[in-house]
């Protein structure tokens, strides 16, 4: 089969990485891709959400089965476009990634539902939306409406932070449209876990439980990332409670936009808080997590195409179960200098190919690209430069979440370019856990 990934992140290397292994995939291209991708598919020279060019490269180039990565192009429709195409494809259509792409229509959903979650309200004026906040008081959480990149949620810790929340999101538009509606949520406390299935709307298959780290610095400090970093499994997401959030979150939400006519076939991903009240969710993503896939996939023992393929043709029951590598993973992110803000690039990579030798570890390259440096007959050198905030994602594996940690760590430090920033405590979490790992998928 001829496959086409779209994105250029880290997750879409992932996704190509472990579609390469299937038995079906003779080709794969990827638009645009980056410098890791590369060196496993053909980057093609289209951005990741321009539909039109997208099916246009399909149908030349007789695509058998596209992948969607980022979210931005689901909510602008693109299955879609390839399915009134005759083309197959992997992701939920528009209305369906509305889930993603409006907060307020996933809480509204989740409200009638009665999907577990924190109370909240929603404003399209900010003066109303400040009334509120001084009402409430504060720590709470303030969100923009629309897709926002990852970073359009502020924990707010006083009253004041959550005015110039409101502020920055509906009256300066930091982040454009986004920001024409407002939530205001109470703040959850616990500790987050990321749950993602796969489904057509009538079976679901739960891919292994991962704890993602958002905050930019260590001890969760500093500001929202799209992910610092990430391991599976998530010792605290007990079969117990593994059974609870599938049961009240992830069915009562896929039965509840069956009601509502919408057919929902791809990744579900919800972001839970294990709260002392039980788990509740913070938010839904209609596409895999980034990073959480990038530690998820490694784990994956069995053809991720098989599945994805199924799941698009509304036949996932063929599929009986997943097998797991039973070790952990670990995924730490290396960041630009600056990150989440404003970040450097062109900033040259060091110790790429030695890391490449290092059993059980993978680099997935998120913001890389890559250029000649020497061109001498058949050989040609080549080196690696960066070009995003997140720009390498490297995951290890071990027999414990400590191992896993002790070695992806060890293949880090091989790993540098200038103002290069990466937490230290991914994994921390776990290891303070009294749950075995045993307990988790």
């Amino acid at each position: 089969m001829r496959i086409l990934v779209i994105g250029s992140g880290g997750r879409e290397h992932a996704l190509a990485w472990k579609v390469a292994q299937s038995k079906l995939c003779d080709k794969i291209f990827c638009a645009p891709g980056n410098a890791g991708i590369a060196q496993i598919a053909e980057c093609i020279d289209i951005k990741a959400d321009d539909v039109q060019e997208l099916l246009n490269f399909a149908r030349k180039e007789k695509i058998d089965f596209t992948v969607v990565g980022p979210e931005v192009v689901l909510s602008l429709g693109i299955v879609d476009e390839f399915q009134q195409a005759g083309l197959k494809i992997f992701g939920p259509n528009k209305k369906a990634a509305t889930l993603e792409a409006s907060k307020v229509f996933s809480k509204e959903l989740m409200a009638k539902y009665k999907v577990p979650t924190a109370a909240f309200k929603v404003f399209d004026s900010p003066d109303e939306a400040k009334k509120y906040i001084e009402k409430v008081g504060a720590p709470c959480v303030v969100k923009a409406d629309g897709l926002a990149a990852g970073k359009g949620v502020v924990v707010a810790k006083t009253v004041d932070e959550a005015k110039q929340a409101v502020d920055a999101m509906m009256r300066d538009k930091v982040f454009g449209a986004a920001g024409n509606k407002v939530i205001i949520e109470e703040c959850l406390e616990g500790q987050e876990a990321s749950i993602l299935v796969i489904t057509d709307s009538k079976e679901v298959i739960a891919l292994a439980s991962a704890q993602d780290h958002k905050r930019v610095f260590d001890n969760d400090q500093g500001s929202n990332t799209g992910g610092m970093g990430v391991y599976s499994p998530a010792p605290v997401v007990t079969k117990e409670l593994f059974k609870e959030i599938m049961e009240k979150v992830v069915y009562r939400t896929i039965d509840g936009l069956v009601k509502e006519g919408i057919d929902y076939r791809g990744v579900l991903y919800a972001g839970i808080m294990l709260t002392k009240d039980g788990p509740k969710t913070l938010e839904f993503n209609v596409r895999f997590g980034d990073p959480e896939t990038q530690a998820i996939l490694p784990r994956l023992k069995s053809d991720l195409l098989e599945v994805m393929l199924a799941t698009s043709e509304q036949k996932l029951n063929r599929i009986r179960n997943l097998e797991w590598d039973g070790r952990a993973s670990v995924c730490v992110v290396c960041a630009a200098k600056g990150y989440p803000g404003n970040y450097e690039k062109g900033k040259e990579i060091f110790g790429l190919d030695d890391v490449a030798k290092i059993k059980d570890i993978v680099v997935f390259h998120a913001g890389t690209k890559s250029r000649i440096v020497n061109d001498v007959g058949q050989r040609q050198e080549i080196e690696y430069v960066t070009s995003g905030g997140r720009v390498l994602g490297v995951t290890g594996l071990g027999k414990t979440i400590q191992e896993a940690i002790k070695n992806t760590y060890a293949a880090v430090k091989e790993i540098s370019f200038e103002g290069m920033h990466y937490r230290k405590d991914i994994g921390k979490k776990a290891l303070m856990s009294n749950v075995k790992t045993q307990n988790s998928k």
